[in-house]
């Protein structure tokens, strides 16, 4: 690992390096944990929900399944998932039967739902850039611009919450409710707001000065994201670690897993990968 700074203490568990736990698939994304710590992801172009963990290795949960992309558990225990096949939002049930959540703004469909963040109360965030996918049949934007969203818990309320950002992609929230943050990967920043209880946001601030596909937080306040690697900054916005993944062009998505959310696992591109960490996730269990 490369940590910055030379007081600085890894996240990683002394001895412990970066394995990679499956691979063979075209592109991965959305991992995210279930109450028990086994990680779900997805394999977006072959178009599949795939599950892992230590006892029980490797199996698909859900397929088809929508084209998923990113995703997260909410507290029902249902997955949340941008599926954007139809440019939707899906609750998925345990059993594996799908609920659509949302697929328009407006009066017009979304344009593509790409990453979701589950706040304590049951309220939802997500992103919704616009990347053209070779199974849609339109070409155009369906939305007059690349904007984040809030979706209330009694599913009675969209609100467009931010409408600034060039392209908006990975989103992550604190376990208190209280902090989203937001990275804008064509601008290159990942920015912090203040979360009001009825879903709006304030207070904008420079969380880093990158951008990111997806991201996570651990229990420190250390905010992970992806790209080259995975890079760590701390809550003052410095980096103090990367994470490379030599064998992977990209890195897509991280989210802690495990018993104890002591696992970083790792989505780049053809492969899951995962590493012990010092830290635990902020998804830990109280």
């Amino acid at each position: 690992m490369e940590r910055t700074g030379e007081t600085a203490s890894s996240v990683i568990a002394p001895g412990a390096r970066v394995e990679k736990l499956a691979g063979g698939f075209d592109f991965t994304e959305g991992p995210t944990c279930d109450a028990q710590g086994t990680i779900f992801f997805t394999d977006q172009p072959n178009d599949r929900i795939l599950k892992w963990s230590p006892a029980g290795g490797l199996s698909t949960f859900l397929q088809p399944a929508g084209r998923a992309n990113g995703m997260y558990f909410d507290a029902r225990g249902h997955l949340i998932a941008c599926a954007d096949d139809n440019n939707e939002l899906w609750s998925i049930a345990p059993d594996g039967t799908v609920s659509v959540l949302v697929g328009e703004y407006d009066g017009k469909r979304l344009n593509g739902p790409n990453d979701v963040w589950v706040r304590p109360d049951g309220a939802l965030y997500f992103t919704d850039p616009f990347y053209q996918r070779s199974w849609w049949t339109h070409d155009t934007m369906p939305q007059d611009g690349q904007h984040v969203y809030f979706f209330s818990a009694d599913r009675r309320q969209l609100v467009r919450v931010i409408d600034d950002l060039e392209k908006p992609n990975g989103i992550i929230g604190t376990p208190d409710g209280r902090i989203l943050y937001v990275a804008d990967i064509v601008a290159g920043k990942t920015y912090r707001y203040d979360i009001a209880p009825d879903g709006s946001l304030a207070g904008k601030t420079l969380a880093a000065n990158q951008g990111s596909d997806g991201m996570t937080l651990d229990s420190e306040g250390n905010l992970y994201l992806t790209g080259e690697g995975v890079m760590v900054f701390d809550r003052a916005g410095r980096q103090i670690e990367r994470i490379p993944i030599p064998d992977e062009r990209w890195t897509a998505n991280v989210s802690f897993g495990g018993k104890d959310r002591q696992m970083l696992f790792i989505t780049a591109s053809s492969g899951l990968y995962g590493v012990p960490t010092r830290v635990r996730g902020a998804n830990a269990a109280k």
